[in-house]
């Protein structure tokens, strides 16, 4: 998929000339407040807005909000831009976030401040190891997560989120079909426990969600007792046998 503007390209050169801070945080209260209304200024005046994702630094978040732009999960975004007239969205996200943004407005110029923000899902399923893949399992259903490239989802039969995977899981099962899954295996082990689907999973899982461990959760629950463990579906199988929830992030909150 083309991008409009590859920000962090070679070639790229900035319109303007602007000397920030290494980080937010070095900034006066003051000064926060001035870049936070320059900002809004230029986004008025490029007729563009922010959609931010759950994960992006709280100050992130707050500009997004404050100026009538959006913060949700993957899917939320790229809904949110089709229902957004602005006509260049700037994507604080990962990549594959900016792709599936364009995917579904592909009239509109979607901005990413770097094309380096990626996730480990993307990342660990080329798009030419997994046709292999599909090839070699031909006479099964081809379903992808949202967490992968474009190149990807354009192979596969169906996309799903984490919200909406289960019952797209099911309703192939009762069909009769045999599934091919990618990219978390944590997910894709998840949604055949939950529905007993023929399925076979492409090997690769979040980087993060691999990090929870049982042993820290159950230590944290002797600590808080009456506290509940959400989980998302892409931990490990341990975590989720001890979750009390499982759902999206969206799901979580």
């Amino acid at each position: 998929m083309r991008n409009d503007h590859q920000l962090n390209s070679t070639n790229y050169t900035p319109a303007v000339e602007a000397h920030l801070p290494e980080t937010i945080a070095e900034l006066s209260a003051s000064e926060k407040a001035q870049l936070m209304h320059k900002i809004a200024q230029q986004l008025v005046a490029q007729d563009a807005v922010i959609i931010a994702h759950y994960y992006t630094p709280e100050s992130i978040q707050t500009l997004a909000e404050m100026t009538h732009g959006f913060v949700g999960d993957s899917l939320a975004m790229a809904q949110f831009g089709q229902q957004h007239p602005a006509h260049k969205l700037v994507i604080a996200g990962v990549r594959f976030m900016g792709e599936t943004a364009k995917i579904l407005n592909p009239e509109k110029i979607v901005l990413m401040p770097t094309l380096a923000a990626t996730c480990s899902l993307d990342l660990n399923c080329p798009i030419d190891r997994f046709t292999v893949f599909c090839d070699q399992h031909a006479d099964r259903t081809v379903v992808v997560y949202a967490n992968t490239s474009a190149a990807v989802k354009a192979r596969a039969d169906w996309v799903v989120t984490s919200s909406i995977a289960l019952p797209i899981i099911e309703y192939l099962h009762q069909r009769g079909e045999k599934i091919l899954w990618a990219s978390d295996k944590h997910l894709g082990a998840y949604l055949q426990r939950e529905t007993d689907a023929d399925m076979i999973c492409w090997d690769a899982a979040c980087i993060v969600h691999e990090e929870f461990r049982t042993d820290y959760l159950l230590d944290l629950k002797r600590q808080y007792p009456q506290a509940a463990i959400l989980a998302h579906p892409e931990s490990p199988m341990p975590v989720l046998d001890i979750a009390d929830i499982i759902g999206s992030t969206a799901q979580l909150i």
